[in-house]
């Protein structure tokens, strides 16, 4: 509470510093000349701005003499300016048509700017996020540019090394949606299975998608399930692909950590390089093609040496694992006469990654010292291939805008094993192992419809359409080595990672249909209302039906109340439905035979767990936007989400267990745990606070942000099954519950400063942690107290073709609370915690255009 106080502190604070710069003035009309009222101008890259009066008129301070203007009003087309020092701007708007209009998540109106939506909307500039900060890839960029995002980098989490579990206000990465252009993204086959976000969790890979080829992301912080369907109960994040043409642009990054905890002496560690090209190709009057091609590098980082003693050590290589990640994206639009357009995007990105598992030590009874003498330190490996292409077409029929289109999505994940041994096979074990994986397509046709009303109250817009979409999800296995015991004495299959059998195959498709409707009416110039419903039908588990209401209402020019209320769904994923495995587990160090049984297995149907159904969730979400000043915007959103019958991961059965006991012992697993409606619901309520100041200072220009995220969680109770009643603290124990009260961090705010002069710019950033309480395999609370880091970044353009960033992120270099390495989920000192455990990371950026 004592963070939320300083907070508002420095809103009422902000609020008496402002500045004059450059005053500006002018008229916004149509192409008839008749005035807009209400129009917004802004100007860009700041919160600065203001509205039309009802004759038209605008009067802004700005920054700088050669500032661009933003102007935009519902229905119309967005102009950008820039002034060029000339203080009086008239603006004549043109009708939207299909080929130029602004599409902004949250709303189907598809020329709303994000200002006007009843629901709040971050929109993420990457070209200017990406010269300011030292991170590489999609996950991490939105980490430290948005505090309601969270994105942890797990170690010794088997798959989820190799793809970041994200999420949205503390829910699962499986309750966000993520849409390209508008359309609905493919996850990620994998299900997170360990580390201490998005257990239990499938998830969309956005490190998939190169962040050169991306213009803009825009967070929808609501739930919004009514409007896009599955997996929007926390939100949607909107990637719009870049347009530009006629011009080069290349950039190169490289950075690296400062060494610690290392078992050597080398300072540095973890080098990250990337370099990636964008350019664009016009196509007859209004068309384009805009590619990108990408690379990233991230070497290994080691922070094992945390204890005095080998004797207490868990895994000798604790850190990042290595990857290597090749991409290469489109976006085209072709025009096809005057009111229609052909569209088409997508991607290619294949990843390799190499990362540790735990330690097999020397004396360990699954080492063979004539092969390892001093023990192995199993590799997990990744071959992963993720590919999209979306095509449609888009356009104006009687007033009608049309948009058919047919997405394909397929993401496979390929394991193997390095540095290794079946010990059952003894001496002549191979060391290198082919061990199966896993693969999820995806299919989706759509077709949206709407149309806008001017003359209907002060705006009518009208949306409905369908969507059709198809899954498979398969199992394939690995080679034999990887997974049979020759010796019932002996731990079989490869060590560090058993690979899929046989009995692991699988090949399961679903599809499903939905409809929606969507009104969004400006009832007055002050009075906006937004009413959605939507209905889907799953082949797998049947119909559901959700609406939502918004509302906004302009109090004055500078004030406006908004808020929503929703019903909501997340649809159980294929691979929580139908993935299994058995792999080897540590509980206080010791190795475990554990079954992941499915939903459909003998385990399962043993002890009479239902099938998996539906989460259902309400939001409901109340917040405001004031512009006390020129140059200063607060924005504040208080938010609810209920879920229930949320899907988790058990724990652990154990082959001693009265009523399961018998049958694990059949299977020769020492415990097993499978998927299932556990928790009867959740309730998280929170706080978004985002304020935005921009002045003039000296001979140059300061923008201050504070953005600030507080989050509570509350569990529910444990709905178990009658033959495991009374079992409800091993059916979903206190660790699980950590687990999960953990993706929820109680705050994340974010202050920055940014000061730009001419050519020289310079950012600075503090980012508070909140504290984190996990339960370790001794069941006692390890408590992560709040840490704040320090980031710094200097940008210098030497001509508007050539600029050179350098920075460092944590340069203080801060760590989190260190703790038994052999009794964390991780193995380390260090659990994946929000600002992660590899200290400080110093970078440097050059940055081409032609």
């Amino acid at each position: 509470m004592k963070m939320i106080y300083k907070t508002w502190l420095f809103v009422f604070l902000s609020c008496y510093c402002h500045a004059q710069g450059l005053q500006i003035s002018g008229k916004v009309t149509d192409e008839k000349g008749e005035p807009l009222i209400g129009a917004s101008v802004v100007e860009k890259g700041t919160g600065n701005g203001t509205v039309t009066d009802g004759s038209g008129t605008y009067s802004l301070a700005v920054g700088y003499s050669n500032a661009t203007l933003v102007v935009t009003y519902v229905g119309y087309n967005k102009v950008e300016r820039e002034l060029n020092g000339i203080a009086s701007q008239d603006f004549a708007l043109s009708d939207a048509t299909v080929l130029n209009q602004v599409t902004v998540v949250g709303s189907r109106n598809l020329n709303r700017s994000s200002t006007d939506t009843p629901a709040p909307v971050d929109v993420i500039d990457i070209r200017e996020v990406t010269t300011k900060q030292g991170q590489l890839d999609v996950n991490q960029l939105l980490q430290f540019a948005a505090p309601s995002f969270n994105s942890n980098r797990q170690t010794g989490s088997d798959g989820a090394d190799h793809v970041d579990p994200a999420s949205l206000r503390g829910l699962g990465p499986d309750q966000t949606l993520v849409l390209i252009n508008g359309k609905r993204r493919h996850q990620s086959a994998l299900v997170n299975l360990f580390g201490s976000r998005g257990r239990g969790n499938t998830g969309t890979d956005l490190n998939a998608i190169p962040a050169a080829a991306i213009e803009r992301i825009e967070i929808l912080r609501d739930g919004a399930a009514a409007q896009y369907g599955s997996d929007a109960i926390a939100g949607v994040i909107n990637i719009v692909l870049k347009e530009s043409t006629d011009q080069l642009t290349v950039n190169a990054n490289a950075g690296m950590f400062k060494a610690k905890y290392r078992f050597d002496d080398k300072k540095f560690d973890g080098l990250n390089y990337n370099i990636n090209a964008n350019y664009g190709l016009k196509i007859a009057k209004k068309g384009f093609v805009n590619l990108t091609a990408d690379y990233n590098s991230r070497d290994h980082t080691n922070r094992a040496n945390t204890v005095a003693s080998e004797a207490d050590l868990a895994r000798r290589q604790y850190g990042d694992p290595e990857i290597r990640n090749a991409a290469i994206y489109y976006n085209a639009k072709i025009p096809l006469g005057s009111n229609f357009q052909f569209y088409s995007f997508g991607g290619l990105n294949e990843r390799s990654g190499d990362a540790y598992a735990w330690t097999r030590f020397a004396d360990d009874d699954r080492n063979i010292p004539s092969v390892y003498p001093n023990g192995f330190d199993p590799i997990i490996t990744s071959k992963i291939k993720d590919r999209s292409v979306a095509a449609g077409f888009r356009g104006v029929w009687k007033s009608w805008d049309i948009d058919l289109s047919n997405t394909y999505g397929f993401n496979k994940f390929h394991f193997g094993v390095k540095n290794s041994l079946n010990r059952s096979l003894g001496e002549r074990s191979q060391t290198s192992f082919d061990a199966g994986g896993f693969q999820l397509g995806q299919n989706v046709t759509n077709l949206n419809i709407s149309r806008f009303y001017k003359n209907i109250m002060q705006g009518l817009n009208v949306a409905f359409g369908g969507e059709f979409r198809t899954e498979r999800y398969k199992i394939f296995a690995g080679e034999e080595a990887s997974y049979r015991n020759y010796d019932p004495q002996f731990a079989g299959g490869s060590q560090g990672f058993p690979g899929y059998s046989p009995a692991d195959v699988t090949n399961h498709t679903r599809s499903n249909v939905g409809v929606y409707v969507d009104l969004e009416a400006d009832v007055t110039k002050q009075f906006l209302i937004d009413v959605a419903g939507r209905f889907e039908r799953y082949s797998d588990f049947g119909s559901t039906l959700n609406g939502k209401l918004g509302l906004r209402y302009k109090v004055t020019d500078a004030l406006a109340l908004r808020g929503s209320v929703s019903t909501g769904f997340r649809a159980p994923s294929l691979a929580q439905k139908y993935f299994n495995s058995t792999f080897t587990n540590f509980v206080n160090g010791q190795p475990v035979e554990v079954l992941l049984a499915n939903n459909n297995s003998a385990v399962t149907k043993a002890l009479g767990i239902p099938e998996l159904k539906q989460e259902t969730s309400q939001n409901a979400s109340l917040g405001i936007t004031f512009t006390p000043a020129s140059g200063l915007s607060v924005t504040v959103d208080g938010y609810y989400v209920k879920v229930k019958d949320r899907v988790v991961l058990t724990g652990q059965f154990s082959d001693d267990d009265e009523d399961i006991g018998a049958l694990l012992k059949d299977l020769r697993v020492g415990k097993a745990q499978f998927f299932t409606n556990a928790l009867e619901y959740t309730t998280t309520k929170g706080l978004d606070v985002i304020v935005a100041h921009s002045m003039r200072l000296g001979v140059g220009r300061l923008s201050t942000t504070v953005a600030a995220n507080f989050n509570w969680m509350e569990l529910g109770p444990v709905n178990t099954v009658p033959k495991l009643a009374g079992k409800e603290d091993i059916y979903f124990d206190e660790r699980e519950r950590r687990f999960v009260l953990a993706s929820a961090p109680p705050s994340k705010i974010n202050l920055t400063f940014d000061y730009s002069v001419s050519k020289f710019s310079a950012m600075l950033r503090f980012i508070r942690f909140g504290e984190i309480k996990l339960a370790n395999w001794d069941y006692m609370i390890d408590t992560y107290s709040p840490k704040v880091q320090t980031d710094l970044t200097l940008n210098y353009k030497f001509t508007k073709n050539v600029s050179l960033s350098i920075g460092g992120s944590n340069i203080l270099n801060v760590y989190p609370d260190k703790f038994q390495p052999a009794l964390t989920e991780s193995g380390g000192a260090w659990d994946p915690v929000q600002m992660g455990s590899n200290g400080a990371f110093f970078f440097t950026r050059l940055g081409l255009r032609f």
